[in-house]
């Protein structure tokens, strides 16, 4: 049986969403798309001189991907809250694979609400953002 928002129980899963490798090139792309252009995400130079090996994706263009894959899943309208930490940066390079886990649900008033903890991490393991998204199982 497919695990949608209304069926889903403490401990299933939601299917995993993968994004990446991140490139320079998307790096720029998004930089211009969301009007944050901190040379730390674009210029070698730069980040070189701030002390880094390489420049490293936008924290936000992480934080969209774990929120698509709450969105994805359980539709926008059943998002009521979706928040998000920074635990380490992501390299050029990197693929990042989103994952999430029910590990509450109650039913209120005719809903059924899960929460649901969200993870992103690269290819290596390294977990770069954690999160969680509060999901209303019926419309």
């Amino acid at each position: 049986m497919t695990v949608t928002p209304t069926n889903a129980q403490v401990g299933d899963t939601l299917p995993e969403l993968t994004f990446g490798p991140i490139s320079r090139t998307t790096l720029a792309l998004y930089s211009g798309a969301s009007g944050d252009h901190n040379p730390i995400h674009i210029d070698l130079d730069f980040a070189k001189n701030a002390g880094m090996d390489d420049v490293f994706a936008h924290g936000m263009l992480s934080m969209a991907q774990l929120g698509r894959l709450a969105t994805d899943w359980a539709g926008q309208d059943r998002m009521r809250a979706l928040s998000t930490r920074f635990t380490a940066i992501t390299p050029v390079g990197a693929t990042i694979t989103c994952t999430g886990t029910v590990v509450d649900r109650h039913e209120e008033h005719g809903r059924v609400l899960l929460t649901i903890k969200l993870a992103a991490h690269i290819d290596d393991g390294t977990q770069t953002l954690r999160g969680e998204a509060k999901i209303c199982g019926t419309p």
